[in-house]
């Protein structure tokens, strides 16, 4: 079986990504930046951002155009393994 096509997805397809981290100034454009690394046309401006009840964290939806599962880890495992990301679903 093609671990490709062993997928809940239909590739390309619009996927969103949630990312929660500590509130900064510069999350929303870091995040972006490191997504566009693997998705050069994430418009930064339909980024949803939340803060949390508290405000210490904010939580971003960043839609990508995904082109397959191995697509969507690489921008997994770039955005977990950014220092200022807490969260990624």
């Amino acid at each position: 079986m093609n671990p490709e096509n062993d997928s809940l997805f239909e590739f390309p397809c619009d996927f969103p990504i949630k990312i929660m981290g500590k509130s900064h100034p510069e999350f929303a454009a870091t995040i972006v930046e490191v997504v566009r690394r693997f998705d050069g046309d994430v418009d930064a401006s339909r980024v949803e951002t939340r803060p949390s009840s508290s405000g210490t964290y904010t939580g971003l939806t960043v839609h990508v155009r995904a082109t397959s599962r191995a697509h969507l880890d690489d921008i997994y495992r770039a955005l977990t393994g950014h220092p200022m990301v807490k969260v990624v679903l």
